[in-house]
């Protein structure tokens, strides 16, 4: 059961996948997308998972803020019996690319919390858990502000979000940092504790060189296109999927 549970807490992430980084080589491109961002809001969900033969489940939460051209993202995740087995932050400005990262910190279970800084005055992203460091050109994201980027983009493209299209972002996580292409599957309704939603599936593979998690993500256009459900899969078959079960519209109230 201790194995598993940190299993859970290294795969579990609300917004935040746990994808093998290329190296500090890595070249990348400014990405610059038209951007609409969602209203702040917190969200709550019910995580069920399979690791090593063993179910387990729990809930997580998401605040998501936007005020004053900065934003900030705060996720937690809990397990039956343990508690908090997963935290992590991401906050920064909001420029012309959109969300424009400072800070993100990851805090895993029985870990020490590791510290991704996009230093905005040297124009470099700089990690406490290596020397790897890369350049700032404009639109890079960190593993919790990626979904929200995603989001922010597909409110702004929706019709060109559609399936069979590709959105590419680079992507800093605690050790480095890749490019990451999420392509748009279909169009397809699904179950949630809220009721039948009408979602759009998008789906980021592993690099071609990694044998790693897939994780699947279903944005809910009704909802300020909001994520009702993650699903991370690892090669075995493991997986951990997480699903909207309530949610708190700041701009509602």
């Amino acid at each position: 059961m201790k194995l598993s549970l940190l299993r859970l807490s290294m795969a579990t992430a609300l917004c935040c996948s746990m994808l093998t980084a290329s190296a500090a080589t890595t070249d990348h491109p400014a990405t610059k997308y038209k951007i609409d961002l969602p209203p702040s809001a917190d969200l709550s969900y019910t995580i069920q998972a399979k690791q090593s033969g063993i179910t387990l489940g729990g809930e997580g939460s998401v605040k998501w803020l936007v005020e004053d051209k900065h934003y900030s993202v705060k996720s937690e995740t809990r397990a039956m019996l343990f508690g908090k087995i997963l935290e992590s932050t991401s906050e920064g400005a909001i420029d012309n690319f959109g969300l424009a990262p400072t800070q993100f910190i990851n805090k895993r279970f029985r870990k020490e919390a590791t510290t991704t800084t996009f230093h905005r005055d040297s124009g470099t992203i700089g990690f406490t858990e290596s020397s790897n460091s890369y350049p700032l050109k404009g639109g890079e994201q960190d593993r919790t502000s990626i979904i929200w980027q995603l989001i922010s983009v597909a409110r702004a493209a929706s019709q060109q979000f559609k399936p069979g299209s590709d959105w590419t972002f680079f992507v800093a996580g605690m050790h480095d940092a890749e490019p990451w292409t999420f392509k748009v599957i279909k169009n397809e309704k699904i179950k949630t504790p809220m009721g039948d939603l009408d979602v759009v599936h998008i789906f980021k593979a592993p690099p071609p060189d990694a044998k790693d998690q897939q994780l699947d993500i279903w944005l809910a256009p009704s909802l300020e296109w909001y994520p009702v459900r993650l699903r991370f899969t690892d090669p075995n078959k493991d997986f951990v999927e997480q699903t909207l079960q309530q949610v708190n519209n700041k701009a509602s109230n």
